[in-house]
């Protein structure tokens, strides 16, 4: 006698006291007098299935059949059979009586029945299903009846359930039993329940019982008989009802015929083996099977085989059921991938199938994987991962590049390999604003990549400009970072095709034509007669009928143009991070630093990068006039660039340093000499009483490309010191200005302004707030990382270098 417990609960599906599982709602159809549930851990909360089975009392001939399955079923593992879990027996209130039920856990299944109308497959799909299908339960009865010499005595469509990665798996072991040949001259029952079986799926010996013939029989007699009845329900559709349906043979595929007909072959004798099935049919010989079995000895394969492999299922995968692909397949390529099986060609194939989920499944099946994968030592990987980061950098939570993603993809800059060092610097376009929030180095993240545009190779301009400018860019909250979208859209023009221009690049800036910042709308105005021009030029070859001069798209720049975009990362104030999310007014901008401007020679090589981050202590440094007159945007380009007597300045990273003494006076004099060179000066709007004596700005049209935005001059009520530079600077050739941010309060004596508003700056500067971090800025006169030489340290101060001083 079993024994049973006592001990329930009241209420409707609250299930039992003990029972560490939640019992939900139960499915349509299970096998024989069973219920199937869906059921949830009480632990996890995850996933599982539930059979119970009811009976009047406990001798109650269901209940023992029930025993034996749940004894067989705990004993029995196979992969192509259902995982047990739990089981408990008890008794439950059903009304006034009490019922004993049998409840048994297994892992989360549904049955096959239903899953077949849900996937809703026709055709090749699903006849490349079904073979997967029937080879799973082919080899679990011939492990059954080969190797465990067991009859489990009703294959069916009602004992096959599906998990939740489609793999088909046998259960319903009530009638399971061994097969007793050493007893042959015995007329007792062979299978104690065989009386379970309805008549219709009974070879005719065992509707006869006949059990002298049964155990002169193979052992897979009967079980052959039974994958004769689930490949008719399979093909037909229908439940089968009677035994001589299995005639109707119309529905079942002509790969399929010889071998069904041998399933159900009237001698027992003859019938075939359920292992030969699996070897020898044809029916079995299709893409899904042999894909779905290569992927499951894939760590047996060499790396010849697994490159060809995995070069193949991209196109072999847009064949298969897509179900299929994401539900069986995505899993097993992950789980390669994870314990390096799997070469790197296989991480294509991993992001081309997450990208056909849902973005919430993509985070929780695809990108675990790509993470961990992240601390390969396997180069091969790690550059696949970065060529690729655009396809899932965005689906990464900050916390999770921070702790890690970046600090493995932070060791690529000093590998030795120059391509990885190319695709790791690339890759801090997706990476930087995951890591650092601040908007201003979104900003110069767009602006660097501009920068490092003509050092890329036309696949990879391709495959990043247009989707880092305007997918990213342009679509930023903080107005200097999509203004510098648009800049970077347009100094980087001739690389684009002109399909690219009318059907990305155009409608993606005219929308910001009405941008609530103003600098960002003029831009945006500027940019569009740009693309506008390039595309009546087009236009114009083609109407001349010159279509291979019609291929070159781009506008020859400028000379003042053509050079690397100068660039700089501002400090930002803790107040202005505000603007991060809503547009930024030109009242921002008024307090601004330049903390870099580049001169461009004529080969168009040098660019020059000035750093001022924020510190505990204010900065004050010496601007040009010109940033003072034109702070809230990028400003004007001149026709004529003038170029300095010696070549030109290359600036370094400046060195940046909080002072609260007087810069000493020598070099000051450098930096006043540096100032007094003299340089043509382009022409500006009267703004002011102060400025009147200040050229005219040149008109619009004369500057196709880029136009002025002004600004309100800074607010300044320190004392400013007696240092005069010069009214003009060599700031033609500086495309990109830098990206400016409010001076903070300064403890230290204050410099004072210039006495004249310097006009030769090209380019304005975006305002930005400053960061919070505290971090001391780089220093560094060349390519070489050693340690900043000691000299005086003059604030967030523009110095300028000539050849005369060696600065």
């Amino acid at each position: 006698m079993f024994k049973f417990l006592k001990e329930v609960v009241a209420g409707s599906g609250s299930g039992l006291k003990d029972f560490p599982y939640t019992i939900g709602e139960p499915y349509a159809s299970a096998w024989g007098s069973w219920t199937h549930h869906r059921g949830t851990s009480k632990d996890d909360g995850s996933p599982v299935s539930i059979f119970s089975l009811s009976g009047s009392n406990p001798q109650d001939r269901h209940l023992v059949a029930g025993r034996n399955g749940v004894k067989r079923l705990r004993t029995v593992r196979h992969p192509n059979i259902l995982s047990f879990l739990h089981s408990t027996e008890a008794e439950v209130p059903d009304g006034p009586a009490m019922k004993h039920t049998i409840y048994i856990v297994t892992e989360p299944v549904m049955p096959l029945s239903e899953k077949l109308k849900e996937l809703n497959l026709g055709g090749t799909q699903r006849d490349e299903y079904f073979a997967w299908g029937l080879h799973q339960i082919s080899k679990a009865v011939s492990f059954l009846n080969n190797d465990c010499k067991l009859v489990h005595g009703n294959v069916c469509v009602t004992s096959v359930v599906v998990t939740q990665t489609l793999d088909w798996k046998l259960h319903a072991f009530d009638v399971l039993s061994e097969f007793d040949a050493n007893n042959e001259a015995s007329n007792s029952p062979m299978l104690q329940f065989e009386w379970l079986v309805g008549t219709q799926y009974k070879p005719m010996e065992l509707t006869k019982s006949d059990w002298v013939s049964i155990r002169k029989s193979p052992p897979w007699a009967i079980d052959s008989w039974g994958l004769g009845c689930l490949i008719y329900e399979l093909f037909s559709g229908a439940k089968l009802t009677r035994t001589e349906d299995l005639r109707n043979t119309a529905s079942i595929p002509k790969s399929l015929l010889p071998d069904y007909q041998r399933l159900l072959s009237s001698a027992p004798s003859r019938r075939m083996n359920p292992s030969k099935l699996i070897d020898n049919s044809e029916f079995f010989q299709n893409k899904l099977v042999e894909t779905i079995q290569f992927m499951e000895v894939l760590n047996l394969k060499d790396s010849v085989e697994k490159d060809s492999f995995f070069r193949k299922l991209p196109n072999i995968a847009e064949q298969l059921p897509r179900e299929i692909v994401l539900k069986k397949l995505l899993p097993v390529l992950a789980s390669a991938l994870e314990f390096g099986s799997a070469a790197a060609p296989a991480l294509v194939v991993l992001l081309k199938m997450g990208s056909w989920l849902p973005a919430d499944q993509f985070s929780a099946k695809v990108l675990p994987t790509i993470v961990k994968l992240f601390a390969s030592n396997d180069r091969a990987i790690r550059v696949s991962l970065l060529q690729h980061i655009d396809q899932f950098g965005e689906s990464l939570t900050a916390q999770t590049v921070d702790e890690q993603v970046f600090p493995h993809v932070a060791t690529g800059f000093s590998d030795t390999s120059a391509f990885l060092r190319e695709l790791t610097l690339k890759s801090m376009l997706v990476l930087a604003p995951k890591v650092d929030e601040e908007p201003a180095i979104r900003t110069n993240t767009t602006i660097l990549l501009g920068n490092i545009a003509n050092y890329m190779n036309d696949g990879t301009r391709k495959r990043v400009l247009i989707n880092a400018f305007t997918v990213r860019a342009l679509r930023d909250t903080f107005p200097p970072a999509r203004a510098a979208g648009i800049m970077a859209l347009s100094v980087t023009s001739s690389y684009y095709e002109m399909t690219e221009i009318a059907t990305r690049i155009l409608p993606n800036v005219v929308v910001l034509t009405f941008d609530p910042d103003s600098d960002v709308r003029t831009k945006a105005f500027q940019a569009t007669d740009q693309f506008l021009q390039i595309a009546k030029q087009h236009h114009e070859k083609l109407t001349m009928g010159d279509n291979s001069a019609a291929e070159a798209t781009g506008i020859q720049l400028k000379p003042g143009n053509a050079g690397l975009l100068g660039w700089a990362m501002s400090s930002l104030t803790q107040k202005g991070k505000g603007s991060d999310h809503g547009p930024v007014s030109s009242a921002n901008a008024s307090n601004s630093q330049i903390s870099a401007t580049s001169s461009v020679t004529s080969d168009n090589r040098s660019s020059t990068v000035a750093y001022a981050p924020s510190t505990s202590s204010s900065l004050d440094q010496t601007a040009p006039a010109s940033a003072r007159s034109s702070v809230d945007g990028w400003g004007e380009i001149e026709n004529d660039n003038t170029q300095e007597e010696n070549g030109s300045d290359k600036e370094g990273w400046d060195d940046v340093d909080p002072f609260d003494e007087k810069p000493p006076p020598s070099l000051l004099s450098n930096i006043q000499a540096a100032q007094k060179r003299p340089v043509a000066q382009p022409k500006q709007p009267v703004s002011n009483s102060s400025r009147l004596n200040q050229p005219k700005v040149p008109k619009p049209e004369e500057d196709p490309l880029w136009g002025s935005i002004a600004a309100p001059a800074p607010k300044n009520a320190s004392k400013s010191s007696d240092i005069k530079p010069s009214t003009s600077h060599n700031d033609d050739d500086d495309l990109w200005g830098s990206i400016a941010a409010p001076p903070p309060k300064s403890a230290g004596k204050p410099l004072k302004p210039p006495a004249a508003a310097n006009s030769d700056d090209l380019w304005g500067a975006i305002a930005a707030p400053p960061p919070s971090t505290k971090a001391r800025p780089l220093a560094s006169s060349g390519r070489g990382r050693g340690t900043k030489p000691a000299q005086p340290k003059l604030g967030a101060q523009r110095i300028g270098r000539t050849s005369s001083t060696g600065m």
